[in-house]
């Protein structure tokens, strides 16, 4: 959006608010796949993972060819967004049985699932008999973490796959280690490695894997100074994939690489102040609803618009008109200190500092600031619960039909209000 667009929406709205302009989505998933197509010859699939945002999965149901679930919550999403259950890869670390067959119940062989472990992999196999249907499969490789099942366990798994009717069919390998990889040597590693890894079951097994579902782990550039090399990146994978020449499909799953660009989180600044020869500004809102990946107390800079007030009057109270303290606030505003300015949020801590230091010209409250690059996680993973803020209100934005907010402002006392009265413990 350009400077035009968020004016507007400021004066309009209310703040704090996340939007997230689907232009930006769909000009990235477009570039991905033309990327992909031509510097690759192998048959590449996308995956959103839909963690990274889940109030763009509607959007992502269009877009991309299939849709990661990793909760039940994430699943109830798609059931109440009706999102296509053929795209749907039910992973996740914690399935239980009650969860897996809640799902199996509903969509049966429609979707896909990934089995983490020998016991959920035991649930399909439960199901599957009990129901004679088969479903798809995949078994997901550990990369040295809890996550997934180690070489051995898949190879036991895959030798024990009997000739009966009703069991879940081994449909594929899945595979993640991890996001923010700014070394392609990593992913190249991995890529070669996963490749040795498959052509070793089908000599030791007999069988054949039909798909291998890939996270690359492909970074964002979140700061100031950081190249933005999203599209090398996707060339760089594509350029692996066609040295591995695997005779299977390849599935790129990933939520950062798709989301995080098309993120806006606009804030208002509600308090200024001078205090130890240092600039505050406090705006509503704070890390609690703003999360980089790698950001520390405001150390490094995020893209960030500043949005003048035109709207909001000064009114100056009884003690600052005294001469001696509208002395010492026309003196704050015009030394040339005032230019540099850390930004905090609302949070009752010294760790909510979104910025160290910007150089800011006749900073007022009122005044708005939009931090760009916050359509992952920003929203999920901050702490939403922490001093019971509300949660702010969340917008789509495109050219095409302007802003639409998707869903209101939150208030969140409610959830850490006791619903019972607790009476005084007697003596």
């Amino acid at each position: 959006m350009n400077i035009d667009e968020l004016e507007n929406i400021a004066a309009n709205c209310k703040a704090p608010m996340y939007i997230f302009d689907s232009d930006i989505v769909t000009d990235t998933v477009e570039m991905f796949r033309r990327n992909l197509n031509t510097a690759s010859k192998a048959d590449i699939n996308l995956c959103y993972a839909m963690k990274a945002n889940p109030f763009l999965v509607s959007i992502m149901n269009e877009l991309t060819d299939r849709i990661e679930v990793c909760s039940m919550g994430e699943f109830r999403i798609c059931r109440n967004k009706e999102i296509t259950p053929e795209k749907l890869l039910i992973s996740g670390v914690m399935k239980d049985r009650q969860d897996i067959y809640e799902i199996l119940d509903c969509y049966g062989e429609r979707c896909l699932y990934t089995a983490e472990s020998l016991m959920q992999y035991s649930y399909f196999k439960e199901w599957c008999k009990a129901n004679k249907k088969a479903v798809n499969v995949y078994l997901r490789l550990t990369s040295g973490n809890q996550f997934g099942m180690d070489k051995q366990t898949i190879r036991n798994i895959i030798m024990d796959q009997t000739n009966e009717n009703y069991r879940p069919n081994i449909s594929g390998i899945h595979y993640f280690s991890g996001t923010q990889k700014k070394s392609m040597k990593k992913i190249r590693d991995e890529l070669t490695s996963l490749q040795k890894f498959i052509c070793e079951l089908e000599d030791t097994t007999g069988y054949h894997i039909d798909e291998l579902e890939y996270g690359p782990g492909i970074p964002a550039a979140y700061f100031e100074g950081q190249d933005n090399a999203l599209e090398q990146h996707i060339k760089d994978v594509a350029d692996v994939i066609n040295e591995i020449q695997p005779d299977y499909k390849i599935t790129l799953e990933m939520g950062r690489a798709f989301a995080a660009g098309c993120g806006y989180y606009m804030t208002e600044v509600k308090d200024i102040k001078h205090s130890d020869d240092k600039n505050y500004c406090i705006v509503n809102g704070g890390m609690h609803q703003l999360n980089y990946d790698g950001q520390i107390r405001g150390m490094y800079m995020p893209h960030i618009r500043h949005i003048r007030s035109a709207s909001v009057e000064y009114n100056e109270t009884d003690f600052e008109k005294s001469d001696t303290n509208k002395l010492e606030h026309n003196e704050l505003m015009n030394t040339e200190s005032v230019n540099n300015w850390t930004i905090c949020g609302e949070l009752c801590t010294g760790n909510d500092v979104l910025v160290q230091k910007i150089a800011i010209d006749d900073l007022k409250a009122g005044d708005r600031f939009v931090f760009e690059n916050t359509g992952a996680y920003s929203m999920t993973e901050g702490m939403a619960l922490f001093l019971s803020h509300v949660l702010p209100a969340i917008a789509i934005y495109n050219k095409k039909d302007g802003i639409k907010i998707i869903r209101k402002e939150m208030e969140t006392y409610k959830l850490n209000l006791s619903l019972i009265h607790i009476s005084e413990p007697t003596r």
